[in-house]
C-alpha cells in the first residue's frame, strides 16, 4: 500500500491510496481511496506511516520550557523603533542604549523601582528582545547617568523634528510630592497635589499638538513664572528658534515675565488675565456683559495693555458652574461660621477672647477660600457674621468671563485662533495627567541625587512621548475621541468641548463600530500581553537548539498591531 500523486493536465494532481501486487511478470495496482481533499499534514503523516517510519506526536517530541507575555512588549518596542527614538537616544547601538529603551518601555508596561524593573526584564520578553535580560539594578542606574549626559542632545533632536521657526510652543509647570529627606530638590512649596509634603517642580515644553519635547527640573520652592526666561533661552539658543509664540497660563506668563520678554526679539506670547485684572477692566468700562449679546467673544482695548490684543470670552456653561460652586462653598462656610457663633455664645463663664475667635474664623476662611465674601464682627465673647453682598455681586459680574491677551497681530491669529491656541494648553495638562497618573507614574520618585531625579523625570517624559503616539494610533479602539484633533480647529473656540457622535456611541455601547470592545490604554496593554511567546526544545535532545513560537493574535490584538503599523 502506498500513496501516489497522479498529475492532471488542467487540474490539481490527484492524490490516491493504492495497493500493488505482482502476478508472474506483470504488476497490478488498484485504487483504494482518493485523498486529494485531505490536508497536507495528514497526507504527510500517512505517507510516513506507510513507509514504516515511527510517528511521534508534538507533545511527545517537544516540551515547552518557558512562556512569557510578549504582545505588549511587541507593541511598545515596535513603536519606539518606528518612531526612531532608539536612534535619537544614540546613533549606535550600545548596552546603555538598550537598557534605557527597556526602562522607557518599562515605565509604560509596569512602572516600578529599578530592582523591580530588572525582574520585568525576565518575566516578559522585554529583556530578551533587547538582550539585556541579565542586567542588574546597578546597570540601570548607570544607564540613567548615560541618559542624563545626553539629555540636551536628545531634546535638541526632538525639537528639530517637531518645533518649527515661528511656530507655537506650549509650556507649563507642575510638581510632584516627594517622600524623603535627603533630596536637595525636594522643598516645601505650593504643592499641586495638596499632600503637605515637600515637592519637586518640573516644566515641560511641548509642540502645539502636545508632543513633549523637553523637561526641566527645579527645586520645589521655585515659582512657576521664574522658569520662563530660562525656557525662552533654551528655545532660542539650544533649539535655534529665531521666532516663536510661547503659550502659557496666567500663573506662568505673569506681567513681570512679559515685561522682560518684550525686550527680547522674536518671542511672541499668548496667555490670560488674572481675575484682579478683569475687575479693573470692568471698573474702567472696557469689559461689559453687553459685549456678548450677539457673540461669545469680542476684542477689547485697554490703555493698561498698549500694543496688545485682548480677546474677551463668555461661556454661559462655565458661568452657571461657577455660580453653583460659589453658592455651595458659601453655604458650607456659613455652616462652619454658624457653628463657631454657637460655640462663642455657649462660653458664658469664660468667654472666648477676640484673638481666639479670630484664629478659629481664619481656619474656616482658609478651608473654603470664601473669606472675602463675609463681613465678620469679632470682640471678646462676641462673634457675628453676614454675607458681603458687594463682593459677591462683583464676582458674579465675571462669572463665565475670561480674557486672552497676546502680542500677536490679527494677521497672524484671528480672535478665534488666539483662543484656540491658548486652550491648547490642555495638551500639556494631559502630559502631566499621564505622567502623574496610572499610566507612567512619575511618583513615587525613588531617587535622591541631583542627577538621578532629573534623569527619572526625563525618562518619564520620553515614555509619554511614546505613549502620545500610541494613543493617537490606537484611538479608534480606546475610550478617546479620535475625531477630536480635526474638530478642534472647527468647533466654537469658547464653548466647552463636546464629544463627537462616534465617541458618544463608543462610550455608551462600550464597543467600536467594528464590534471591538473599547479599552483604556492600560487595559489594552494587558490584552496585548496575553499574546505569549513559547520556548520549546526536543525532549530527546535537552542540550539541543530551542525554538520560539508566538501565539496567533486575537482579532483585537491584530487590530491594535495594525493600527500601530506593526502587523502586516
Amino acid at each position: 500500500m502506498y500513496i501516489e500523486t497522479v498529475p492532471n493536465r488542467n487540474s490539481p494532481p490527484a492524490i490516491l491510496i493504492r495497493e500493488g501486487w505482482r502476478e508472474g511478470n506483470k504488476s497490478h495496482k488498484r485504487t483504494l481511496a482518493n485523498i486529494t481533499n485531505w490536508p497536507a499534514h495528514k497526507i504527510a503523516a500517512l505517507r510516513s506511516l506507510l513507509r514504516n517510519e515511527t510517528l511521534v506526536s508534538p507533545e511527545e517530541a517537544f516540551e515547552v520550557t518557558q512562556t512569557l507575555p510578549h504582545g505588549h512588549v511587541e507593541a511598545v518596542l515596535g513603536t519606539i523603533r518606528k518612531l526612531g527614538l532608539d536612534k535619537i537616544l544614540g546613533a549606535k547601538r550600545s548596552r546603555e542604549r538598550d537598557i534605557v529603551i527597556a526602562m522607557i518601555a518599562g515605565q509604560l508596561l509596569h512602572s516600578s523601582s529599578k530592582l523591580s524593573a530588572t525582574r520585568l526584564l525576565r518575566t516578559t520578553t522585554l529583556g530578551e528582545e533587547l538582550s539585556v535580560q541579565d542586567a542588574d539594578e546597578n546597570e540601570l542606574y548607570a544607564a540613567m547617568d548615560w541618559l542624563s549626559e545626553r539629555q540636551e542632545s536628545i531634546e535638541k533632536k526632538l525639537a528639530s523634528r517637531h518645533l518649527k521657526d515661528g511656530g507655537i510652543v506650549l509650556y507649563d509647570v507642575t510638581n510632584s510630592s516627594y517622600e524623603g529627606k535627603t533630596c536637595p530638590l525636594a522643598k516645601y512649596g505650593h504643592s499641586k497635589s495638596g499632600k503637605g509634603l515637600p515637592v519637586i517642580s518640573y516644566g515641560v515644553i511641548t509642540d502645539e499638538d502636545g508632543r513633549p519635547i523637553a523637561v526641566s527640573v527645579y527645586p520645589g520652592n521655585t515659582g512657576d513664572s521664574s522658569t520662563v526666561l530660562e525656557q525662552t533661552e533654551k528655545l532660542r539658543e539650544r533649539f535655534g528658534l529665531n521666532r516663536m509664540v510661547l503659550v502659557g497660563d496666567r500663573g506662568t506668563l505673569t506681567q513681570a515675565q512679559l515685561d522682560k520678554m518684550k525686550d527680547a526679539q522674536g518671542i511672541g506670547w499668548i496667555t490670560a488675565l488674572r481675575s484682579e485684572s478683569l475687575r479693573r477692566l470692568v471698573n474702567e468700562g472696557c469689559l461689559q456683559r453687553s459685549l456678548f449679546d450677539n457673540k461669545n467673544l469680542a476684542e477689547i482695548v485697554s490703555n493698561e495693555y498698549p500694543g496688545e490684543r485682548l480677546v474677551a470670552c463668555f461661556n454661559p456653561l462655565l458661568a452657571d458652574e461657577r455660580r453653583s460652586k460659589r453658592e455651595v462653598l458659601l453655604s458650607a462656610t456659613e455652616e462652619k461660621l454658624e457653628k463657631l457663633s454657637k460655640q462663642v455664645l455657649r462660653r458664658k463663664k469664660k468667654p472666648l477672647k477676640a484673638s481666639e475667635i479670630g484664629l478659629k474664623a481664619g481656619k474656616v476662611h482658609g478651608l473654603y477660600k470664601m473669606g472675602k465674601h463675609f463681613i465678620l464682627t469679632i470682640q471678646d465673647g462676641l462673634f457675628q457674621w453676614k454675607r458681603n453682598a458687594d463682593t459677591i455681586r462683583q464676582e458674579e459680574q465675571l462669572d463665565g468671563i475670561y480674557v486672552i491677551r497676546t502680542s500677536e497681530t490679527k494677521d497672524r491669529f484671528t480672535a478665534e485662533e488666539t483662543v484656540r491656541r491658548y486652550k491648547s494648553l490642555s495638551h500639556v495638562e494631559q502630559t502631566f495627567r499621564a505622567m502623574k497618573g496610572i499610566d507612567i507614574l512619575v511618583r513615587p520618585i525613588r531617587h535622591r541625587t541631583l542627577q538621578r531625579v532629573p534623569a527619572h523625570i526625563f525618562l518619564c517624559m520620553l515614555a509619554y512621548y511614546v505613549q502620545w503616539h500610541m494613543r493617537r494610533a490606537l484611538a479608534p479602539i480606546l475610550f478617546e475621541d479620535h475625531e477630536l484633533p480635526a474638530a478642534r480647529m472647527l468647533r466654537d473656540p469658547v464653548l466647552s468641548a463636546e464629544a463627537s457622535d462616534v465617541a458618544k456611541i463608543k462610550k455608551a455601547s462600550r464597543r467600536t463600530p467594528d464590534g471591538f470592545v473599547v479599552h483604556s490604554f492600560s487595559t489594552l496593554l494587558y490584552e496585548l500581553s496575553r499574546r505569549a511567546r513559547f520556548t520549546c526544545r526536543m525532549i530527546s535532545d535537552a542540550a539541543g537548539p530551542t525554538l520560539h513560537q508566538i501565539t496567533k493574535p486575537t482579532n483585537l490584538q491584530a487590530k491594535a498591531l495594525e493600527l500601530l503599523g506593526l502587523f502586516p
